[in-house]
C-alpha cells in the first residue's frame, strides 16, 4: 500500500474514533486526511472524508457545511459506483434533515441506507439506523415499533462487539420504558450505559446517558438529583459541540422548574433551548419549546403570548409534516421493507431485481394507508380541538386578540389542509374517493369562497375578481369539500406564483338542460406564467419541488394533482393555457344537477328546532367532550356524556336518545363493540342514528362493523356536516 494511501486511512480511522470523545481533533484529522487526497487516485478516500467531516459538521450543528459536503461525497461515491460509501452519506443526510426541519425526506435517506447496509450485513451502520429509526418511529408516538427497532440496534451491536453503540440504544429505550412506568428496566439499562460510557471514555455517549439518569430521577420525584444530571449533561454536551443534546436538556430542565412551579427560572432554561433551536433549525426539540412556552403564559393567563407559541407550535408541526424534496409519499412503500427486512435480504439474493420491483410496488399501497392513517389520527385528533375552540373564542373575541385568534385558525386550518391533500391524495391513488353531493346555495358557496380568499390575495396587493353568470342556478347539487378542494388549489396557486396583477374566478353557464346545466370555470391569473413543454409535468406528483434546500413557496406538492384527479371524479378535466411570463388559465367543465332551493333555518330557528333534542355523546378526550359539549348545547341539545363505550352501552338501556355521538378509538370499550352493543343487545336505542366520531380516516373501512353505524364524521369536525347530520330528521 502507498504510503499516502495508508496515511490517508490512518487519519481517517483515528478521526472516527476520536468522535465519542473529542469532535475537533476529529475534524482536524479528516480536514488533514482530505488535504492529503489532491491525487485522482485517491477519489475514493477524499470521498470518504468528505462523508466523515459531514458527519462531523452534522454533529456540532454546522448544518449547512454538512449538506455541501455530503452533496460532494455522494457524487464521487456514485461515480465510482460504492454501495457502501452511498449508504454512509445517506445516513449522514438523513441525520442532517431529520434534526432540521424535513422529516419525511430523512426518513427516506435513513431507510435507503438501511437497506444497502443488510445487504452487505455492515452490522456497525445497521445499528445506527436502527437507532434513528427507533427515534423516528417514537417521534410519531408508535413505541411498538420504536421499541422493536431499538432492541435491532442491540442486537446487530452485540453482532460486532460495539459497545458503544449497544449502549447508544439503551439510552434511547430507557425513555420509552420511563414512558411506561417499567423505571427499573429503565433505571437497569441507563446504569449500565453509563458504566460502559465511562469505561470507553464515550463522552458524546455519556451526556445523553446521564440525560437518561437525569429522566429517570425526574420521573421518580427526586428534582435534586435530576437537576445535576441535567447540568452535567449540558456542560458535556457544550464541550463537546453537541447541538441536539444541548437543546434536549436544556428544554428538560425547564420542564423539571415548571414541575417544580418555578416558572421564572423555567423560562430562563426555554430561552436557552429555543436559542439553539433557532440557531441549528432543531424543529424536534423547538415544537417541545413552543409547547411549554404555551403552557406557562396559559397558567399565568397571558392570552397573547400564549397564542402566540400555540401559533408557532402549529406552524413547527407543520414543518415536521410536510414533504419536501422528494416524491416523499412514492417513496412510503420502504418503511414496510423496515418490518420485514431480514426476510427480503434472503429473498434478494434468490430474486432477480424485476421481483424486488415487483415486491415494493405491492407493498406500497398497504404502508402508505397504515402509516397515513397513524399520522392523520395522531395529528387530527389535537386539531379537533384547537379548530373548534378557535371558532368558538372567536364569536366572543375582543379586538386585541382578533389578529392573533386570525393567525390561530389559520395556522390550523392550513395544517388541516395539507394533512387532508396526503390523505385524498392516498384515497385517489387507491381508488377509494366517490362523490358526496347535497344540494346547496351555489351563489353563497361560491362567494364565501371567494371572500375567504380575498385577504390572502389582498396581503399580496393583488386584486381577486369574482364574475358569476346571471344564468348560474340558485342551487345545485354540489359535493360541496372536493369543488373547495379544486377551486382553493388553483385559487391558492395563482397567489402563490402571481407577483402583481389581477386574479380572477369566472363561472359561466354553457348550456341549460331541464335537470341539469353545463357550468364552466376558469381561474385566471397574471402571473409567472408556465413554459410550453412543463404544462403536462406541473399535474405530477409534488412537481413543484425543487433541488436544493429550501423552496420559495410552500406546500405539499400535491395540490394540482388532487385537483385534476378530482375532476376526472366528476368525469371532466383540466384545461390550462398559459403565456410564461404573462399568465396562466386553468379551467373545467361540470355537469351539475339542479336543486331545490330552500329556506335556510337562522341559527336562532335552529336552536328552537332543536331545542330538548337529546345526544348521547361517547368521548374519553376530556379536551375534545368539553368543545363538543358546549357546541351541541349552543344548538339546542340536551347532552349526556359517557367516556368510553361500556358506559355508552351500559345507559343505552335506561335512556333513549334522539342521537348517538360515538369515537371510536377509547378504552376499556372501543366505539365498534359499543355500537355493535347498542344495535345487537336489549336496550332502548336499537334503531337510535349512532354517528361515529374519529380522527382515523380508514375507520369507515372496517366492514366487520361500519353497518352499525348511520355515517361517520372526521374530525376536525366540519360544523356544518355535523349540524346537517344532527338536523336530517328533525
Amino acid at each position: 500500500m502507498p504510503q499516502n494511501n495508508k496515511t490517508i486511512i490512518d487519519l481517517l480511522d483515528k478521526s472516527y474514533l476520536s468522535r465519542v470523545c473529542n469532535l475537533e481533533l476529529s475534524i482536524k484529522l479528516a480536514k488533514q486526511a482530505l488535504h492529503l487526497c489532491d491525487n485522482p487516485n485517491f477519489e475514493h478516500l477524499k470521498a470518504k472524508a468528505l462523508s466523515q467531516l459531514s458527519l462531523y459538521y452534522m454533529i456540532v450543528g454546522n448544518y449547512e457545511e454538512s449538506y455541501n459536503l455530503s452533496q460532494k461525497s455522494m457524487h464521487l461515491f456514485e461515480k465510482s459506483k460504492n454501495e457502501i460509501g452511498i449508504a454512509e452519506v445517506k445516513y449522514n443526510l438523513a441525520g442532517f434533515y431529520y434534526k432540521t426541519n424535513n422529516y419525511q425526506l430523512g426518513v427516506v435517506n435513513l431507510i435507503d441506507a438501511l437497506i444497502i447496509f443488510k445487504k452487505n450485513n455492515n452490522y456497525h451502520y445497521i445499528s445506527k439506523c436502527e437507532k434513528a429509526l427507533g427515534t423516528v418511529y417514537e417521534f410519531i408516538d408508535d413505541e411498538q415499533n420504536a421499541i422493536q427497532s431499538y432492541k435491532n440496534a442491540i442486537k446487530a451491536a452485540k453482532k460486532i462487539g460495539d459497545t458503544n453503540l449497544e449502549t447508544n440504544a439503551y439510552n434511547n429505550l430507557s425513555g420509552i420504558y420511563i414512558k411506561n412506568n417499567k423505571i427499573d428496566i429503565a433505571n437497569e439499562i441507563i446504569e449500565k450505559s453509563i458504566a460502559i460510557k465511562y469505561k470507553n471514555n464515550d463522552l458524546r455517549g455519556l451526556a445523553f446517558a446521564i440525560y437518561g439518569k437525569g429522566k429517570i430521577n425526574f420521573y421518580k420525584k427526586k428534582f435534586e438529583l435530576a437537576i445535576e444530571n441535567f447540568k452535567q449533561s449540558i456542560v458535556i454536551h457544550e464541550q463537546m459541540g453537541e447541538k441536539l443534546g444541548l437543546a434536549m436538556a436544556n428544554y428538560k430542565l425547564a420542564k423539571l422548574y415548571f414541575e417544580t412551579k418555578d416558572v421564572q427560572t423555567s423560562k430562563k432554561y426555554l430561552e436557552k433551548s429555543l436559542r439553539i433551536c433557532n440557531t441549528y433549525n432543531i424543529s424536534i426539540i423547538k415544537i417541545k419549546v413552543h409547547h411549554l412556552f404555551y403552557g406557562i403564559y396559559k397558567l399565568e393567563k397571558n392570552n397573547r403570548k400564549s397564542l402566540y407559541h400555540l401559533e408557532l407550535f402549529l406552524k413547527e408541526k407543520e414543518t415536521v409534516f410536510k414533504a419536501k424534496d422528494l416524491k416523499v409519499i412514492e417513496n412510503y412503500d420502504l418503511l414496510l421493507r423496515m418490518q420485514t427486512l431480514k426476510k427480503e435480504t434472503e429473498l434478494q439474493q434468490e430474486n432477480t431485481k424485476l421481483i424486488v420491483k415487483k415486491n415494493k410496488a405491492e407493498e406500497s399501497l398497504r404502508v402508505r394507508k397504515e402509516f397515513l392513517s397513524t399520522m392523520s389520527h395522531e395529528i387530527r385528533t389535537p386539531l379537533n380541538a384547537i379548530i373548534t375552540i378557535a371558532a368558538i373564542l372567536g364569536e366572543n373575541s375582543n379586538t386585541e386578540n382578533e389578529t392573533l385568534l386570525h393567525s390561530l385558525k389559520f395556522s390550523s386550518n392550513h395544517l388541516l389542509k395539507i394533512v387532508n391533500d396526503i390523505l385524498d391524495f392516498t384515497k385517489l391513488d387507491s381508488g377509494k374517493m366517490d362523490l358526496d353531493p347535497i344540494s346547496t346555495n351555489f351563489k353563497k358557496f361560491i362567494e364565501h369562497l371567494w371572500i375567504t380568499y380575498t385577504h390572502a390575495a389582498n396581503k399580496e396587493n393583488l386584486n381577486f375578481e369574482l364574475n358569476i353568470d346571471s344564468e348560474i342556478n340558485d342551487t345545485y347539487y354540489i359535493d360541496q369539500t372536493k369543488i373547495t378542494q379544486i377551486l382553493c388549489n388553483l385559487i391558492s396557486n395563482a397567489v402563490k406564483f402571481t407577483e402583481q396583477g389581477n386574479i380572477k374566478l369566472e363561472i359561466n353557464v354553457l348550456k341549460k338542460q331541464e335537470e341539469t346545466d353545463s357550468v364552466l370555470f376558469k381561474v385566471i391569473d397574471t402571473g409567472i406564467g408556465i413554459e410550453k413543454e412543463n404544462i403536462e409535468a406541473i399535474f405530477d406528483t409534488f412537481s413543484q419541488l425543487k433541488k436544493g434546500i429550501t423552496r420559495k413557496k410552500d406546500g405539499t406538492g400535491l395540490g394540482l394533482t388532487i385537483s385534476k384527479q378530482l375532476i376526472e371524479l366528476h368525469q371532466s378535466a383540466i384545461k390550462v393555457t398559459s403565456v410564461f411570463g404573462k399568465g396562466s388559465t386553468f379551467s373545467f367543465e361540470l355537469q351539475l344537477k339542479k336543486g331545490i332551493s330552500q329556506n335556510i333555518n337562522s341559527e336562532v330557528n335552529l336552536k328552537k328546532d332543536l331545542a330538548g333534542t337529546s345526544v348521547l355523546l361517547v368521548e374519553d378526550n376530556a379536551i375534545n367532550a368539553m368543545v363538543a359539549k358546549k357546541l351541541l348545547s349552543q344548538w339546542g341539545f340536551i347532552v349526556d356524556l359517557a367516556i368510553n363505550g361500556l358506559i355508552a352501552t351500559e345507559k343505552s338501556k335506561t335512556t333513549k336518545y334522539d342521537y348517538i355521538l360515538m369515537d371510536i378509538h377509547m378504552p376499556v370499550l372501543d366505539g365498534y363493540q359499543a355500537a355493535k352493543n347498542i344495535r345487537t343487545l336489549q336496550n332502548l336505542n336499537k334503531e337510535t342514528p349512532i354517528f361515529g366520531l374519529t380522527a382515523d380516516i380508514s375507520a369507515q373501512d372496517n366492514t366487520d362493523y361500519n353497518f352499525y353505524f348511520n355515517d361517520f364524521l372526521l374530525k376536525p369536525l366540519e360544523i356544518e356536516k355535523m349540524k346537517a347530520a344532527l338536523t336530517s330528521n328533525c
